[in-house]
C-alpha cells in the first residue's frame, strides 16, 4: 500500500470567537484522561449521543422538558468531539485515516439526528422544512470535504462560525423551545431555510472562486 501524507487530521486553524478559548481548555486538560481511554472510544461515542437525540427528539413530543436531555446530548458531544483527535495527537497513539472518516463520517450522522429529532416537534410543511435543512447542513460538510480533496487544505469554518458555534445555537434554541413552545418557530421555519441556503449558496461560490485560482495559477506555471 502507497504511503502518503495525510494531513486530513490538522485543521486549518479555526478563527471563530470562541477558537482561542476551546484550544485553551484542550490543552489544559488533555493530560487528564485516564490511560484507558483512547481517541477512538471518544469518536464512537458520538454514536451514543446520536441515539439519545432522536430518543429525546422523540420524547419531547409528548413532554417539551426532554429536550434539556437534547441539550446534554450536544454538550458531550462537543466535549467527545473536542478531545477525540487531541488526545490521539497528544500521546502518539493516534490513527489518523481512521480518525478522520469515522469522526466526520459520524458527525454528519450526529447532524442529521438533530434535525430528526426537531422533526417529532412538527407536523406537515414544518416537518418537511426541519428534514430538508439535513441535505442543506449536510452539503457544507461536502463541500469541506471535496475542498479538502481539491487543496489539501481542510477547513471545518466559514464566515467566522464553526461547530461549537453551531452546537451553541441549537442548545439556546431547546431552552427557548421549552420555555415557549414551538408555535413562534413554525412562522419562520421557511426564512430560516432560506438564510441556511443562502449561506450555503456563498460558501459554496468563494470555495469554488478559491479552487478555480489555483487552477488558473498552476495552468499558468504549467505554461511557463
Amino acid at each position: 500500500m502507497a504511503e502518503s501524507n495525510f494531513t486530513g487530521d490538522r485543521k486549518t486553524p479555526m478563527k471563530t470567537l470562541l477558537a482561542g478559548y476551546e484550544k485553551r481548555l484542550i490543552d489544559g486538560n488533555i493530560t487528564k484522561f485516564p490511560k484507558w481511554i483512547e481517541g477512538y472510544h471518544l469518536t464512537l461515542m458520538t454514536i451514543i449521543w446520536s441515539a439519545g437525540l432522536v430518543i429525546f427528539g422523540f420524547l419531547a413530543k409528548g413532554n417539551i422538558q426532554w429536550l434539556w436531555l437534547s441539550s446534554l446530548m450536544l454538550i458531550l458531544q462537543w466535549f467527545t468531539d473536542c478531545f477525540d483527535g487531541a488526545l490521539g495527537r497528544y500521546r502518539d497513539t493516534g490513527i489518523p485515516k481512521w480518525g478522520f472518516f469515522m469522526d466526520h463520517l459520524l458527525d454528519y450522522v450526529f447532524m442529521s439526528c438533530v434535525f430528526i429529532g426537531y422533526s417529532f416537534l412538527l407536523e406537515g410543511f414544518n416537518r418537511d422544512i426541519v428534514l430538508l435543512l439535513i441535505p442543506v447542513f449536510g452539503t457544507f460538510m461536502v463541500s469541506s470535504f471535496l475542498s479538502f480533496g481539491a487543496t489539501g487544505e481542510f477547513k471545518i469554518t466559514y464566515l467566522g462560525i464553526g461547530p461549537t458555534e453551531i452546537r451553541i445555537w441549537f442548545i439556546i434554541l431547546n431552552a427557548v423551545l421549552v420555555f415557549f413552545g414551538t408555535a413562534w418557530i413554525e412562522k419562520i421555519l421557511v426564512y430560516i431555510f432560506l438564510l441556511s441556503f443562502g449561506v450555503l449558496c456563498v460558501v459554496i461560490f468563494r470555495t469554488q472562486k478559491y479552487i478555480w485560482k489555483i487552477d488558473m495559477q498552476d495552468k499558468t506555471g504549467r505554461a511557463g
